[in-house]
């Protein structure tokens, strides 16, 4: 007896369960598999064969190791402004007693003083031009750099934008505001893409930036039309616009003042020259939904495309990580958004 693409199909879907959180992270991997099982008809003879050969196939198919970067780019080689040399050493901060995201432990970087920018080049094959500048969360206290860092660079080369990790400067200083140190980084990292966009192999004019949390915010701020850049030009890289040309927000952070009926933050100005936005964010985020919901509210009435999701539940802080939350599934979302706006064509 033969068996056929039913047996291997199941193989498969039972096998991609068990490996999806640790080994797989490109996107619609089961789609993949089971698309390029309707080109087999029949397999080995005997189930255990069937159900090896299912491993095998699934993990020659799909098996893409982490983004790897191509270079790291000291922000300031002079040092950043402002600079305190007596800064404690910048150290992961997790303890054994944090809480686990989607069962994995999440790197909390602290006591960064020296910003860097890291590129994580889109595969060759899949290259679309577009690159993102990408900022993680951790209330400008630390950075969660796998969680809302690297994962999100790999989710970016899955669909072939080249990802830059912004390492900023946390803790904020204090008797400054809290994203001061953070803009400024921001707002650096941004010019040299544009400057180096060439070199990159980037299109200086689709580069967006995505932030989560306190990140978002960042971002959000960064995305001002006509925001002055907030530290002396140093070199030629600061001729060019620190602007993103599109913006992703992931739960993000004080974008409204609650004790002021919601209004939009006093740091955020919003003008019909607002970066298009894509916003997601579960209802019941213990930041607040509102601060999503009026954020775009603004944009709306200031003209600015954007695509607002808001799933019932999911909390705060998940990352790319996938659970039963269908929150969680964000990225799909933001992918149809960034084809529909024609980001993702190859140039």
């Amino acid at each position: 007896m033969l068996y056929r693409l039913d047996d291997l199909g199941h193989a498969v879907r039972y096998l991609y369960g068990a490996l999806n959180h640790e080994w797989f992270r490109i996107e619609l991997r089961q789609f993949i598999v089971e698309a390029a099982l309707k080109r087999m008809t029949t397999i080995y003879r005997s189930p255990n064969s069937v159900v090896l050969a299912a491993f095998l196939f699934a993990i020659g198919a799909l098996w893409s190791p982490a983004a790897e970067p191509s270079k790291t780019i000291d922000l300031w080689p002079a040092g950043p402004p402002g600079a305190n040399a007596d800064t404690a050493a910048e150290h992961d901060t997790t303890k054994s007693t944090d809480p686990l995201i989607a069962g994995k432990r999440v790197i909390r970087l602290g006591n960064v003083s020296k910003p860097t920018l890291t590129i994580y080049p889109a595969p060759k094959e899949r290259d679309t031009g577009a690159a993102v500048l990408v900022c993680p969360g951790g209330g400008y206290h630390i950075l969660a750099m796998d969680l809302e860092g690297t994962e999100i660079c790999d989710w970016l080369n899955s669909i072939g934008v080249t990802g830059a990790l912004l390492k900023y400067r946390v803790p904020s200083r204090p008797g400054e505001q809290r994203s001061a140190a953070a803009l400024q980084d921001a707002q650096r990292a941004m010019s040299l893409l544009r400057h180096e966009a060439s070199e990159l192999g980037i299109d200086p004019k689709r580069i967006g930036v995505i932030g989560f949390s306190a990140g978002g915010h960042l971002a959000a701020v960064l995305c001002n039309p006509g925001k002055e850049r907030t530290y002396p030009a140093i070199d030629a890289a600061d001729a060019t616009s620190c602007q993103p040309d599109f913006n992703i927000l992931i739960y993000p952070a004080w974008l409204t003042v609650k004790e002021a009926n919601d209004r939009i933050a006093p740091d955020l100005i919003i003008t019909a020259n607002t970066p298009p936005a894509f916003i997601a964010m579960a209802e019941n985020d213990p930041v607040r939904v509102e601060t999503a919901l009026f954020y775009a509210a603004a944009l709306r009435r200031a003209g600015v495309p954007f695509e607002l999701h808001i799933y019932p539940t999911g909390g705060h802080g998940y990352g790319l990580r996938r659970t039963k939350e269908s929150v969680t599934t964000w990225s799909e979302r933001a992918a149809e958004w960034m084809r529909s706006r024609n980001l993702l064509e190859r140039r």
